[in-house]
């Protein structure tokens, strides 16, 4: 996998938030894979990697942030819509 990029600060709010509500997400990757999950974390690695964990039928996974291309949220109540993550990046 590439150099890490990391992710637009503004942007992870919505990540907790989607953690917080428990929202089931539809997720889509930048090579065109996408699933459907249920946000549970992030965690960030030893080496400043930083991972959104979900859970869906097929168990928990990691999805390495700037992998994301967009988020989803499937409830009908939820506190946002569609959330496009590749463009800016937050620098450390």
């Amino acid at each position: 996998m590439n150099e890490y990029q990391p992710l637009d600060c503004d942007l992870h709010d919505y990540l907790e938030i989607a953690c917080l509500r428990g929202y089931q997400l539809h997720i889509e990757l930048i090579d065109g894979a996408s699933l459907t999950a249920r946000g549970l974390t992030t965690r960030t690695s030893s080496d400043k990697e930083e991972f959104f964990c979900v859970e869906n039928a097929d168990g928990q996974q990691e999805i390495r942030l700037d992998q994301l291309l967009a988020i989803t949220p499937l409830d009908d109540n939820a506190q946002f819509g569609r959330v496009e993550f590749q463009g800016a990046v937050c620098s450390f």
